[in-house]
């Protein structure tokens, strides 16, 4: 593939996924399937409500994640990813492998 700066659109890309947390709930929801709010809450201990309720309506905005509320009392709304989102799991599990081999990288240079 022939990349040319002047048309580069990983700013585009960057703009979804930029984040702390985004590519967590992300992978949470690819490995664990639909979950609902407080399911992700509880996996992702460190995020606020507000983050999570932000971040999971912006990838929603994007068509990244299908949200399903059920019409009952109390409500019930669950978390999926979508066809669409699906096509991130290489880009996500590349990124997971490269801050992998980084992370042993560095180690490896404070122990030298």
């Amino acid at each position: 593939m022939k990349i040319e700066p002047e048309l580069c659109r990983v700013e585009d890309a960057l703009g979804i996924l930029v984040g702390k947390w985004k590519p967590i709930i992300l992978l949470h929801l690819l490995k664990e399937g639909t979950q609902r709010f407080s399911e992700l809450k509880r996996s992702i201990p460190d995020i606020t409500q507000k983050m999570l309720t932000k971040q999971l309506r912006e990838l929603e905005d994007e068509d990244i994640i299908e949200r399903v509320v059920y019409p009952q009392v109390p409500p019930k709304v669950e978390y999926s990813i979508s066809e669409y989102g699906k096509s991130l799991e290489p880009i996500l599990a590349a990124m997971h492998e490269w801050g992998t081999k980084h992370t042993l990288r560095k180690a490896e240079k404070l122990r030298s």
